[in-house]
């Protein structure tokens, strides 16, 4: 079931929605060689409850984290640990929500950590445009196989492949709500996009296949060719006006 959001629900939400950025823009803050992602995860926990709000992902169906936090060839999902160490050249995919006066803000960015080889950073800005390009189609009266077409064409159209296990979602008083949002499709096919709705638009991009394995863990998934994989994610309000990005940091 879809669940439109009214005026009062939305201002909870973008409260949820910042506190869920501002943690991410902290995060993305600490990526530099010899950081661990322990280190990350805990400084976005402690940041999200300074503000009164709950991690969305701590022991979200039994994940072990704040942050999921995922590098390289690790699609998503990553677990942050003590003895993960970033280093030079990694590419570092950092996936935060919180949880607000009954209403969750999720979103994810994958920051080079220090500098990053030009296929890497190609990459990185093919992947965050593809975001940007799904967030475009957002609106009112086009459909969800819109907003995937235009993810999947730029990302194609750039040698890069569209992960297809894992999808964007709506989001409110649950993180993970209906329709699911593919970041794939046909246009003009699929749920009609109306005021009111909020989702996540995710894409996770990668190098090579677009095949993926999940590790022994139960949550890491890696790229099966072990080539590079990045990821984005906005949660956004539809509008009669558009869309509006809802997880913008202070």
């Amino acid at each position: 079931m879809i669940v439109l959001k009214t005026s009062r629900e939305l201002s909870f939400m973008k409260e949820a929605c910042k506190i869920s950025a501002n943690a991410l823009k902290l995060a993305g803050e600490m990526v530099e060689p010899g950081v661990s992602t322990w280190e990350i995860d805990q400084a976005v926990r402690h940041y999200i409850e300074k503000m009164g709000a709950v991690p969305s992902f701590l022991d979200y169906n039994g994940f072990p984290a704040s942050a999921c936090i995922s590098l390289n060839e690790v699609v998503v999902h990553g677990i942050p640990s003590k003895h993960e160490i970033l280093k030079q050249g990694d590419i570092v995919d950092i996936d935060v929500g919180a949880y607000f006066k009954g209403f969750h803000g999720d979103n994810a960015w994958t920051y080079p950590c220090g500098k990053i080889s030009d296929e890497a950073q190609k990459l990185l800005d093919a992947t965050k445009e593809s975001l940007f390009k799904g967030i475009e189609q957002a609106k009112p009266g086009n459909r969800i196989g819109d907003i995937g077409h235009a993810v999947q064409e730029y990302a194609e159209a750039r040698g890069y492949s569209v992960v297809r296990e894992f999808v964007g979602h709506g989001v409110g008083a649950k993180l993970h709500e209906d329709p699911s949002v593919p970041n794939y499709g046909t246009p003009g096919r699929g749920v009609r996009l109306l005021k009111g709705m909020t989702i996540a638009i995710e894409p996770m991009i990668n190098q090579g296949t677009e095949k993926v394995h999940i590790l022994e863990d139960g949550w890491t998934t890696v790229t099966r060719d072990s080539k590079l994989s990045a990821h984005f994610e906005h949660t956004i309000a539809i509008t009669e006006n558009g869309p509006v990005i809802l997880t913008i940091p202070d």
